[in-house]
């Protein structure tokens, strides 16, 4: 089952802009900087693109101050952000933290969120597919207490939404930030940190209880998965197209390396395995918000396979382009980075085609 997977003309409007807007605002070197502990750029970037594009609002409903558009046009933006490796919190706020609180019909944070002047982070492991279900974490009396390892957006996160337990019920919380004790840790990708969840009996706000709870929860996840691939997809187009043109103007032996039969064999395969993960998020972007067994299908693939190009283009990237690639001045390692956190957030390949596998036998 697919939809139309084509871009259509406002989405190819929807890119430019962003990307105008991305280009001018997130240079590499800043992105760099934050290995060294610049954290400037992530909060400047939240405020440009929370002003000057309303972006953390685009997949919220009008009604909550937001734009209303669908997944297909929150995947774009998700291509563009993969493609400057973005260090905001979009896909673990504005899109797994809105698509749980829509879930189970939370408005009063949603509306805070429309302006990006508040930012939630979703208190699961984000190296697994929500495998830990609150067993961390205990609720009582309003109050939570526990933690939550290698959380990714907490350390920009005002509202922490925390899956606890109540006795035998998973519930789900709202924390403030301020409550819990928020540690980074050292991660592959300093652009997209991880970091431990520390609560003592913090005080909480009840969102969703039991089923409810769960499914507000997954739904989280399963959006974020199919955003994700969008993502990758927008890291591999980066480092394909930066790799093509490194070829055409690099000589060896006085021709382009790019003129090389073993080099344009190479660039041909990840060029139509680049165009296939595109096929995939697309799919994925266009069947997901039912939530539905088509929809986990279309998830399921496009993660198995888009988590893996997206290393193998990075990879291609840092080798085709020799000593230069091997240097922190350029900005293949970025990708290489991003693409190999990626492939590890929210499951891997191999959990995903573990996943598809016992989908399709239902």
């Amino acid at each position: 089952m697919t939809g139309d997977l084509l871009y259509s003309e406002t989405e190819d409007a929807l890119r430019e802009s962003v990307r105008a807007l991305l280009v001018a605002n997130c240079p590499s070197d800043r992105v760099a900087a934050m290995y060294d502990g610049d954290e400037s750029l992530a909060r400047d970037l939240w405020k440009a693109v929370s002003v000057a594009m309303e972006l953390p609002a685009i997949g919220l409903p009008e009604s909550l101050g937001g734009s209303g558009a669908s997944a297909r046009e929150v995947a774009v933006v998700m291509e563009v952000l993969g493609r400057v490796v973005a260090p905001i919190p979009f896909l673990t706020s504005s899109v797994i933290g809105q698509r749980s609180l829509g879930h189970c019909g939370e408005t009063d944070l949603l509306k805070a969120m429309a302006d990006g002047s508040h930012v939630c982070a979703l208190a699961v492991p984000f190296s697994s597919f929500g495998r830990t279900r609150g067993e961390t974490v205990s609720v009582s009396g309003g109050r939570v207490t526990g933690s939550v390892a290698a959380v990714a957006g907490a350390e920009h996160a005002d509202v922490i939404l925390v899956p606890g337990l109540d006795g035998a019920d998973l519930t789900l919380q709202a924390v403030n930030a301020s409550d819990a004790r928020v540690t980074r840790r050292s991660s592959l990708d300093m652009s997209r940190p991880v970091c431990d969840i520390t609560f003592e009996s913090s005080p909480a706000r009840e969102i969703a209880r039991g089923q409810d709870a769960d499914d507000a929860v997954s739904s989280g996840l399963l959006m974020g998965s199919a955003m994700l691939a969008s993502e990758q997809v927008g890291v591999a187009e980066w480092c394909l197209e930066t790799t093509v043109a490194y070829v055409k103007q690099r000589n060896q032996f006085g021709r382009p390396v790019g003129s090389f039969q073993a080099v344009k064999h190479r660039l041909a395969r990840l060029w139509i395995s680049v165009n296939s993960a595109r096929a995939a998020a697309r799919n994925a972007a266009v069947l997901v918000e039912p939530g539905d067994v088509p929809a986990k299908v279309a998830v399921a693939l496009a993660q198995s396979y888009c988590s893996d190009v997206a290393v193998l283009a990075a990879e291609e990237c840092v080798q085709l382009h020799g000593g230069i690639g091997m240097t922190w001045e350029h900005p293949t390692h970025l990708y290489l980075k991003r693409a190999k956190a990626d492939q590890l957030a929210l499951g891997t390949p191999a959990h995903y085609r573990a996943r598809l596998a016992a989908l399709n036998s239902l």
